[in-house]
């Protein structure tokens, strides 16, 4: 078993959590083309809104040892991922798990596989990600697993410290090297523009009007022309 120390990552200010928290993960997927979870991953809670920095578990298939101990060294704010190194049948995140968690002041549990005991979930209150539920559990083994490694959930690399936006539509890593600010910067724009577009169709406008779509419709039918000739 591995535990590494925190490295210095960067912390997100008030500033910065307030500027992801006014985005959307759906909104910057108009802008950024990687980094975003597998569907498969969602959130077991509705009407939910994650933003923090990824403190990273891996586990294998039947002890969660290790992510007894993540949930009691996570800090708050952090965002605890955990890689289940493929397994699909064990849950290694319940009532009591999320519970302590929740005192710590985690922002939310990402697990590549199962959690369980939803019930109680809905009652802390705490965001879940999860692939779906199960009611076989994990056991305190003591067999192997890292803490504050760089994992794989979801099918996206992440490391400690990357910055983790997550909402009812899914699960979105940002490096701390990627120039966020870039990014963000066009989807507050997306979202500032979206009452202006409505506007524009309730007043009879056409989608592919307002989009680039009816002209690469009309460049396509060109090139066609030109290539029958």
């Amino acid at each position: 078993m591995k535990i590494l120390n925190r490295v210095a990552n960067k912390q997100l200010t008030p500033a910065m959590r307030k500027q992801f928290e006014m985005v959307e993960p759906a909104t910057i997927g108009h802008h950024l083309h990687y980094g975003f979870m597998d569907c498969r991953i969602r959130s077991m809670l509705q009407d939910v809104k994650v933003v923090g920095t990824a403190f990273t578990v891996k586990t294998n298939s039947n002890d969660s040892t290790m992510v007894h101990k993540a949930v009691s060294l996570a800090q708050e704010g952090d965002v605890i991922v955990i890689d289940r190194t493929g397994d699909t049948k064990h849950a290694c995140v319940g009532e009591m798990v999320v519970y302590a968690a929740n005192t710590r002041k985690v922002a939310g549990i990402i697990i590549d596989g199962p959690c369980t005991d939803i019930q109680a979930l809905r009652e802390i209150g705490l965001p879940v990600f999860a692939t779906g539920l199960s009611p076989i559990t994990t056991k305190l083994y003591g067999i192997s697993g890292e803490i504050n490694t760089t994992i794989q959930c979801g099918g996206v690399a992440v490391k400690p410290g990357d910055f983790i936006i997550a909402d009812d539509n899914g699960v979105l890593v940002l490096p701390q090297d990627l120039n966020y600010q870039s990014i963000l910067e066009k989807a507050e724009l997306s979202e500032r523009n979206e009452p202006k577009f409505k506007q524009m169709l309730d007043a009879g406008k056409t989608l592919s009007s307002m989009t680039k779509a009816d002209q690469l419709i009309a460049l396509y039918d060109e090139e066609f022309k030109e290539n029958e000739r």
